[in-house]
């Protein structure tokens, strides 16, 4: 399931397969096949959030600025490998600048939490500040011609808890719906989610109730299947290809196993890959 496009090339028939291509996102979808995926589904790295321990690592930017521009050219280069009814969905979350802390402390509960470097105030914020990322990324990609569609609030009901005594606790993060055109696949009857009453039903509403899920192995919470689930149905067929640049512990391609699609997914770091292949293989 995992290869190097050394392989990629001489077994060209894999591409009709699922794999988990190990290498940076960065170079890795340029080799990517054009006009190909149904959907893109992604989280990618949280700018000066967690440490992955590889230099130049998307995240760990010194400049807010050169973190979005990283993340732009990724998703303009996989505008091109998207059908032309394509869709990218972003989920990002966002935070606040580290006043000019350089190192951030472990937690016991969250030993992820741990940095060996934390990037200066950007300039025009102060200390304390709400960055405003995700919409920051969303216009940044607006202007470059991608179609933003819809802005959606994923509410953890189980956030983590912060100690935070002047503000409230960061309980939601957004996924953002894209499109490469003005006209796009979205099957809006298969994601139609219950009314009060629980006998009708209803276009699905932009604020989305999942809890988190913590998993052990990668020390971090992923993806929550039930977040991604409807997503994938509402943005590809069954066999359709769906593309994950961000691999991670790979709830993409568990979800993509359970509907029935296929998936490509991109991982720079072994221990993933190994949870991720782990994951998948248990789908029955």
């Amino acid at each position: 399931m995992t290869f190097d496009f050394a392989e990629i090339e001489q077994k060209k028939v894999l591409w009709k397969d699922s794999l988990i291509i190990k290498g940076d996102s960065r170079e890795m979808v340029k080799k990517l096949p054009n006009n190909f995926y149904s959907c893109c589904v992604t989280s990618p790295p949280y700018w000066g959030k967690r440490d992955y321990g590889y230099n130049g690592q998307i995240g760990a930017e010194n400049e807010m600025d050169q973190y979005i521009k990283n993340l732009v050219s990724i998703f303009n280069v996989i505008k091109n490998k998207l059908k032309e009814d394509g869709t990218l969905w972003l989920n990002i979350g966002d935070s606040y600048t580290s006043g000019n802390r350089t190192w951030r402390a472990e937690d016991k509960k969250n030993p992820a939490r741990g940095m060996s470097f934390r990037p200066p105030t950007p300039i025009g914020l102060k200390p304390k500040d709400l960055i405003g990322l995700p919409w920051r990324i969303a216009f940044a990609l607006q202007e470059e011609g991608w179609y933003l569609r819809s802005d959606i609030i994923w509410y953890k009901p189980n956030c983590q808890p912060e100690s935070v005594k002047d503000r409230p606790t960061q309980s939601h993060e957004y996924i953002f719906l894209f499109s490469k055109n003005e006209k796009y696949f979205y099957d809006f009857e298969r994601i139609k989610e219950p009314t009060a009453n629980k006998k009708t039903f209803r276009n699905k509403r932009t604020v989305w109730s999942v809890n988190t899920e913590p998993f052990p192995d990668a020390h971090f919470a992923t993806f929550p299947i039930e977040l991604i689930k409807p997503i994938i149905e509402a943005s590809s067929l069954k066999n359709g290809f769906v593309l994950d640049p961000f691999f991670g512990a790979g709830t993409v391609g568990v979800v993509c196993k359970m509907l029935e699609r296929k998936f490509h997914g991109i991982e720079l770091k072994d221990e993933y890959i190994e949870i991720s292949k782990k994951r998948i293989n248990n789908v029955r």
